[in-house]
């Protein structure tokens, strides 16, 4: 019997309330704390840094302006050479290539669909070659997912080059033990509403080096000198998180580990439902990572004959919301020009791209909403 389309919509990753957020939010009022800054957001901040495991942390607006703020940190000006792993969101790269820099992309490695370190290595071996290395490696933890951090970091600190951690997707997540977010000298979160903890829009930046984030945390407050009146010798931003986003932060960051385990179990659930479907594979968990399974993501052989956007199409008609895995940067019309560097002669990211999918991964859904995803996915296979 074919499965009829859901009053209610299925969304891909929609937000989820705790329940302590009101308690937060009404701090917030009651204090008079509104506008940017106050308790919340210092606190929101010492809490992440703490969680994480880094010794500073800035709230900003969104994961997009820290990693803005990083870009401005490391000094990125016209023309310095930035690589960035290509499969993920234009967001990695946007505020480098707004400045000017020169862009080139990384493949992926099977193995863990990020940065592959093979492809990493034969770019920087050229470009040390040509005396033009990067500025910066920007990484990207990949749904969740961690890099193999061990070797990037060995090829990078060979050649003395920074590494930007894009983290967006990974709160929770973990490389042998370390949380992400704390890996390169400066590292973004994003807790927009469809990640694993939100405080509806927001970011922060995360590091070791105390005086980048003292530097950052100058430019995201309109670069205002130390002065009575308002006196600037450069310019800077209004990045800055309201007390009261903070408060929600602060609040759903007190159930973190508790979505990661929600996430993995909605993961291990798919695996279990689909286990007798040849031709269907999952996003890889090498034994170093413990991810935060962000989003569930499968991968359809040639054995299946319908494409991913045909099996998306049917689970929009009964009211699931799927997505396509992401196009890689070197893909995307705005990028047809720059350089990419495989390990070998196979695109990975390319082929996950076009033969893979995002599954409805929300926290708040429900087992019976995971059983329906799972029967119109099967029934799109097999109609």
């Amino acid at each position: 019997m074919a499965l009829k389309k859901l009053d209610k919509r299925i969304f891909l990753s929609a937000p989820h309330m705790s329940g302590d957020e009101e308690e937060k939010i009404n701090e917030a009022f009651r204090s008079n704390w509104i506008a940017p800054l106050g308790p919340h957001v210092d606190n929101f901040e010492k809490e992440m840094a703490q969680y994480v495991g880094v010794k500073s942390a800035l709230a900003v607006s969104s994961g997009t302006d820290a990693l803005h703020l990083s870009c401005e940190s490391l000094d990125i000006k016209q023309g310095d050479l930035v690589l960035c792993s290509s499969f993920t969101f234009a967001a990695s790269i946007g505020p480098f290539f707004h400045k000017g820099a020169e862009v080139a992309f990384i493949d992926s490695e099977p193995e863990s669909w990020n940065i592959s370190p093979k492809a990493l290595k034969r770019a920087l071996e050229y470009y040390a070659s040509i005396d033009n290395l990067p500025k910066a490696v920007i990484i990207v933890d990949l749904y969740g997912q961690t890099c193999d951090m061990d070797k990037i970091f060995e090829i990078c600190n060979k050649y003395n080059v920074s590494v930007v951690e894009d983290a967006a997707e990974a709160l929770g997540s973990s490389y042998k033990g370390k949380k992400n977010g704390g890996f390169g000298v400066l590292s973004a979160l994003s807790f927009n509403g469809n990640k694993i903890i939100t405080t509806s829009g927001g970011g922060m930046l995360l590091s070791n080096d105390e005086e980048k984030i003292s530097h950052a945390r100058f430019l995201a407050t309109q670069a205002r000198d130390s002065a009575l009146w308002y006196q600037h010798s450069m310019i800077g931003w209004n990045f800055r998180m309201s007390n009261v986003l903070a408060g929600i932060g602060r609040a759903q960051l007190s159930h973190i580990d508790e979505r990661v385990e929600m996430k993995r179990k909605i993961f291990n659930d798919y695996i279990e439902g689909f286990k007798d479907i040849p031709g269907i594979s999952f996003m890889p968990e090498p034994d170093w990572s413990h991810s935060n399974h962000w989003l569930s993501t499968i991968v359809l052989d040639k054995t299946i004959k319908k494409s991913p956007i045909e099996i998306l199409n049917h689970l929009a008609d009964l009211n699931v919301e799927g997505r396509p895995l992401w196009k890689p940067m070197h893909m995307q019309p705005v990028f047809e020009n720059a350089k990419y560097w495989t390990a070998e002669d196979k695109d990975i990211c390319k082929d996950l791209f076009e033969h893979g999918l995002c599954l409805p991964s929300g926290t708040s859904m429900s087992k019976e909403n995971i059983d329906f995803v799972i029967e119109a996915v099967k029934e799109a296979i097999y109609a």
